[in-house]
């Protein structure tokens, strides 16, 4: 069980840590899988609402149960695949779903004008963070370890990048 908390809930909630959610924030998590790290989240800022969004439908049916099961009211479980998401969200969030500049071309429909990307990542980003800002020029993008936040081993090669669109056409 530490190591679920661990690897699951403590890394969700690291976003939180470094990037607290503002109570009008509109926040999707794509790929959510378990719930990851949106109901976390969720639980943390019960005035902020939450999209989860996944396209395994196994997956969506017992987000939906965990979260009704916590009595959240700040989430809605979405089935779909995350491109098809056109409602405008300012903050998305994912973890270990894809490469970033993967995650902002099929999010691009979702993204409010002034929204961000905050993703739960591991291992050597560099190639990945270049190909981002090859395509987006104006794109910025804040790499954080997770060794600076926790000790636990499991942390070692976690990072958070948050990337910032502003200014930038996608």
């Amino acid at each position: 069980m530490d190591e679920f908390y661990c690897n699951h809930v403590l890394h969700s909630l690291s976003i939180a840590k470094l990037y607290p959610l503002a109570q009008n924030d509109l926040v999707l998590d794509i790929g959510t899988g378990g719930g990851f790290p949106g109901i976390p989240l969720a639980i943390l800022f019960p005035k902020t609402h939450f999209t989860l969004v996944d396209s395994i439908s196994k997956k969506t049916t017992v987000v939906t149960g965990v979260a009704e099961a916590l009595g959240l009211t700040n989430v809605t479980v979405i089935n779909d695949r995350f491109e098809n998401i056109t409602d405008k969200h300012n903050v998305i969030v994912s973890r270990a779903v894809a490469p970033a500049l993967k995650l902002v071309k099929l999010t691009k429909t979702a993204l409010a004008k002034s929204g961000t990307h905050i993703l739960l990542k591991g291992g050597d980003l560099e190639e990945e963070m270049k190909n981002l800002t090859f395509v987006y020029k104006k794109a910025k993008f804040t790499t954080t370890m997770l060794t600076e936040l926790y000790d636990e081993d499991f942390f070692e090669t976690k990072k958070i990048i948050k990337v910032d669109l502003q200014g930038v056409i996608i």
